[in-house]
């Protein structure tokens, strides 16, 4: 994964450079966006847009990417 994104079925993943220091990734939706914390768990920060089955399915993605998108991010920002 880089901060420019990765395609997952309807979802984008992907960075903002210099955004905040706490793990996060957004997913992009043709209907929305939202942002994920990611912490011990992924839990939803904000959403604009997406249904709660949408949301729910952006979720889904990002805890199965889980591992890969912490090494993108680490990659990418640093320890």
């Amino acid at each position: 994964m880089t901060p420019a994104g990765v395609q997952d079925g309807p979802f984008r993943l992907f960075f903002f450079s210099r955004e905040e220091p706490r793990i996060h990734v957004h997913v992009g939706h043709p209907d929305g966006e939202a942002k994920f914390w990611l912490t011990h768990a992924v839990h939803v920060a904000t959403s604009t847009g997406p249904t709660s089955r949408q949301l729910a399915d952006a979720q889904t993605v990002v805890q199965v990417r889980f591992k890969e998108i912490q090494d993108a991010w680490h990659h990418h920002f640093g320890r």
